[in-house]
């Protein structure tokens, strides 16, 4: 069984990703927590139902497509964050950057409380509209946390993942990583289990670029097939955007030749161009190729060299330094640059030219970062062209809004817009999105995807069109506001004394997600606030879980039903394994403060009787005093004891000094992020120091409108597969069920249509027409394919008949026998059936058998009777793949001459030609022909031994 869900991204408009993946026994999988721009909670109320549910979770991107709800995730729904999340390296690295940049450039990535939790709160103002209150974000060190949790994998590399405790087992279920060539990292997933194999593609790109290779769909000689991991799925999900988009005729050379075409005349004539991009994934390709266009720029007179190249972001550093350190995910080229500048220098050691010239990938001589609005307003104030890459493509956050703010007057400015953006959501566009339209008006391309078959090779002109855009700055609640969100949290801890009293089990959990009030008594009351209110909206969540029994079934629950079900006192352990068969234990973390190590030690906990008393009296007679005595060098201060030089200044209520807070806070280099960039004096901080409010804040909307005098350029660095792409992959791929999601409605029924032509007859000619199907944002399909199987035992008097033959892993035998019912299974089987007797389950096994279930069926030998008239051995087969190039090996080993000629015919001796088919068959053809000496030339014999020898030979039983 195999049921799709998509949650997100579907027949819509919006980017945002989200798929649900349902198997056999209560598997479900979660692809992509994916989130748009407007930082909606109510697109997240879906996946919130299955969060108890869910086995594990697997990231394709590190964007916010696909990703951005992640550490919201984490923070405001319970039991996400103990669900098992995998991903490939830089998804996690880049992914982590990008939600860092995303909560310090705008304040509504934390989200607004939804009105309906508040309806209850606000009986008495129903006259006033809900105000706007933010929820409390999660911190640069809460993100890092979140994603140091993710398990990495690696490419082609399977993986049997590990499911949530509370879900059911996955039994032998496993996934393997493909690089999809999107992004860094970026990830086409391959899940099997039983029959079922499930390729899930979504935003792929089989073209080469400068730093990443392409998807990896094609192997073998010549790349001219499908990888076996990919080929023939039962289902293959795939995205329909970009399905209608013409490739640029030139590729990738005459992409880049228009880009800079259009920087240098810009450049010349004095304006300044802003490139909007991501902040982790595609700007990596643009930084890369500006970087070495001014570096291949030859002398000062050239127009690169007269303008400043920046990369404004507030995780750019951290970005970098990420892709420094992977390089062996990037391309070839890459790598083989970063080998040959190695070489160089150590060559050449003493020439100190060759050390200035010389520099590994992305180490940028010319392209400088921007992290705080301090330096990109002094990047604004200095004269000259300039060239400005800025997050974040959509406008809506990020320093790529104030830089067009400021260049929008002049008409000597340039935008070059690098995607066609999506809109925020069904109410709002966004200015990435107005943009584009704006373009698309005075371009004169009128369809989506019409602007990559013609570009047109100039800028137009804003004309003066205006457009507006959505300001959000936030305020403290005060009066009436900060009324309604206190009856809110008396309300939530009202919630949590019942639901302590009435959930039972379950009501552990919650201890594990809500800190008790008397460990909170040491924290100050400035952040009591804060958590406060990220512990109300997580007993919110709680109760809703309960109210619907958490989603689970009875036999979702496994064991656990014991405990979470009222009235259960019994639970069957027959042929259950491991936990099943233990009594469910649930520990409180109530009063921990710990990490993944355990609880943290504190030493007073471990002193004897006498030094408690003598540190009793020294506290005594130090309060009667009024001094703290200082220790001399080298002595050791006693637990929570700091030193004279940190006393004047408040203190705590832990009895840690605010300086000491402050030092904690400051940028150092955790898990590969360096926190809030490179520092360059305190007086740059000083100046980005905004208003902070202590406590619940509100967000207040106002719209500004932007006067568009400058022009606009439309240049496609997506880095998503086109039309070619899928009408020749798809039918190599030949899944049995295609399901299209990620693109608008146009696109996938467009694309729909085309597969349905494509995929009516196979290669062959035989008809096996695939399904297509197209699911919009919250219906399940049924995608599970048809086949007949059935598990079955072998007796031990058969199983000593077999010859078993190892084909890549596995055994596989041709056999004949006789279908015995399972209670009839003899010997071996009278074993397991005493211990069940000893363990006194007769009774259940009795009503077993009168409700007609019976056990597994049994393969046994054929009786003697019936061998006369029954065949008892099968005829030899052949298993196997063989790949053209082994053939060549093993033939040129022999002496023979093999080359490949054509489309992937391989020729031996000039006589014998092996072709294959797409469904891997072989076809030999050639002629007896005499040698030189008046002998048969045995070509074609060889040729046909080779491959028989190549593939297993199955023999009857």
């Amino acid at each position: 069984m195999f049921n799709f869900t998509p949650l997100l991204g579907a027949q819509s408009s919006e980017a945002a990703s989200q798929s649900l993946l349902e198997l056999d026994g209560g598997i479900k999988i979660l692809v992509d927590v994916g989130w748009n721009n407007d930082f909606d909670t109510n697109l997240l109320k879906q996946l919130e139902k299955h969060v108890p549910t869910l086995s594990f979770i697997l990231l394709t991107h590190a964007t916010s497509s696909h990703l951005g709800a992640y550490a919201h995730c984490c923070k405001h729904i319970p039991l996400f964050s103990r669900v098992p999340v995998y991903a490939t390296e830089p998804v996690i690295a880049l992914g982590r950057t990008l939600l860092q940049d995303v909560y310090a450039s705008t304040p509504l990535a934390a989200s607004i409380l939804a009105p309906s939790v508040l309806s209850e709160a606000v009986y008495t103002f129903r006259d006033n509209p809900a105000p706007s209150i933010l929820l409390q974000p999660p911190t640069q060190v809460e993100i890092a946390g979140y994603f140091n949790r993710i398990h990495s994998l690696k490419y082609s590399q399977p993986h049997e993942p590990s499911p949530t405790p509370s879900t059911p087992p996955l039994g032998g279920l496993t996934i393997t990583a493909y690089s999809a060539g999107h992004t860094l990292g970026g990830t086409i997933w391959h899940i099997q289990y039983g029959l079922e194999s499930v390729v899930y593609a979504v935003d792929w790109n089989q073209a080469r670029e400068h730093i990443l290779s392409g998807a990896a769909w094609l192997g073998g000689i010549g790349a001219s097939e499908v990888i076996e991991g990919l080929r023939r799925p039962t289902a293959l999900i795939c995205s329909s955007k970009g399905s209608q988009r013409v490739a640029l005729t030139g590729g990738r050379k005459k992409r880049d030749e228009l880009l800079l075409q259009l920087i240098k005349e810009t450049i010349q004539n004095g304006g300044t161009v802003l490139i909007p991009s991501d902040s982790s994934a595609r700007v990596l390709e643009l930084a890369y190729l500006l970087e070495d266009a001014w570096t291949q720029a030859k002398g000062e007179d050239d127009a690169l060299r007269q303008a400043q190249l920046y990369m404004a972001s507030a995780s750019g550093n951290s970005t970098i330094y990420n892709a420094r350190r992977m390089l062996e995910w990037m391309d070839s080229d890459i790598v083989r640059e970063f080998e040959n500048q190695a070489a160089q220098m150590g060559k050449n050691a003493d020439d100190k030219q060759v050390h200035k010239t010389s520099k590994a990938p992305f180490e940028f001589a010319f392209l400088k970062v921007l992290e705080r609005k301090s330096q990109v307003n002094r990047a604004l104030s200095r004269e000259g062209p300039k060239v400005i890459i800025a997050s974040d493509s959509s406008l809506e956050w990020g320093f790529s809004r104030a830089f067009l703010e400021y260049i929008a007057h002049d008409e000597k400015n340039l935008v070059i817009l690098t995607e066609r953006t999506s809109p925020i959501s069904k109410s709002h566009q966004g200015l990435g999105r107005k943009l584009y339209e704006v373009w698309s008006r005075k371009s004169g391309i009128k369809g989506l995807d019409d602007a990559s078959e013609d570009p047109p090779a100039k800028a137009f002109g804003g004309g003066g069109a205006e457009i507006t855009g959505r300001h959000v700055r936030v305020e403290q609640l005060a009066g009436q506001e900060l009324s309604v969100y206190q009856q809110y949290l008396a309300q939530q801890r009202q919630i949590l004394t019942t639901l302590n009293a009435d959930r039972g089990g379950t009501a552990l959990e919650v201890a594990d997600i809500v800190e008790d009030d008397s460990s909170e008594s040491s924290e100050s009351t400035e952040d009591e606030d804060e958590e406060q209110q990220g512990k109300a909206l997580n007993v919110t969540a709680v109760m809703a879980h309960g109210r619907h029994k958490l989603g689970l079934t009875d036999a979702e629950l496994g064991i656990d039903i014991l405990i979470r079900r009222k009235g259960h006192y019994d639970w069957d352990v027959v042929a259950k394994k491991g936990r099943e068969r233990i009594f469910p234990f649930i520990t409180s973390k109530r009063n921990q403060r710990a990490d993944e190590y355990g609880d943290i030690i504190r030493p007073e906990d471990y002193l004897r009787a006498e030094e408690k008393e003598r540190d009793d009296a020294d506290g005594v007679e130090n309060t009667q005093h009024g001094a703290t005595k200082e220790a001399a060098v080298g002595e050791k201060r006693k637990w929570d004891e700091v030193g004279a030089d940190s006393m004047p200044g408040k203190r705590l209520a832990n009895g840690i000094s605010r300086r000491r807070r402050a030092d904690e806070n400051r940028p150092e280099p955790m898990n590969g992020v360096l926190m809030n960039g490179d520092a360059e004096s305190e007086a740059d901080e000083s100046e980005d120091e905004e208003d902070e409010f202590n406590g619940p804040v509100k967000a207040i909307f106002s719209t500004k409108s932007i006067s568009l005098n400058l022009r606009l350029a439309y240049i496609d660095f997506s880095g998503i597969h086109d039309k070619r792409s899928l009408q020749m992959l798809i039918p190599l791929i030949r899944p049995r069920k295609l399901i299209l999601v990620g693109g608008e409605s146009d696109e996938t029924m467009a694309l729909e249509s085309d597969c349905r032509q494509l995929l009516s007859l196979d290669t062959d000619g035989s008809d096996h027409s695939t399904d297509i199907l197209a699911p919009a944002i919250g219906v399940s399909i049924d995608a599970s394919v048809d086949t007949n199987a059935w598990s079955v035992k072998l007796s031990k008097s058969l199983l000593k008949r077999l010859h078993w033959q190892n084909v890549r892993g596995l055994g596989v035998v041709a056999l004949s026998a006789c279908l015995r019912p399972g209670e009839d299974d003899p010997g071996g089987e009278e074993e397991n059936t005493k211990k069940k007797l000893k363990t006194g389950n007769d009774s259940i096994e009795g009503q077993a058998q009168q409700n007609g279930v019976q056990g597994t069926p049994i393969l046994d030998t054929v009786a003697l009777g019936m061998s006369s008239i029954t065949r008892t051995a099968a005829q030899p087969i052949h298993v196997g793949d063989i790949r053209l190039a082994d053939l060549r090996k093993a033939l040129q080993a022999e002496q023979n001459t093999a080359e490949f000629r054509g489309e992937g015919t391989l020729v031996i001796n000039n006589t014998v030609a092996v072709r294959k088919s797409g469904t891997g068959r072989i076809e030999v053809e050639g002629m007896v022909t005499l040698g030189a000496m008046g002998r048969l030339d045995g070509t074609f014999y060889e040729t046909k031994r080779k491959v028989y020898d190549m593939l297993a030979v199955v023999s009857g039983a």
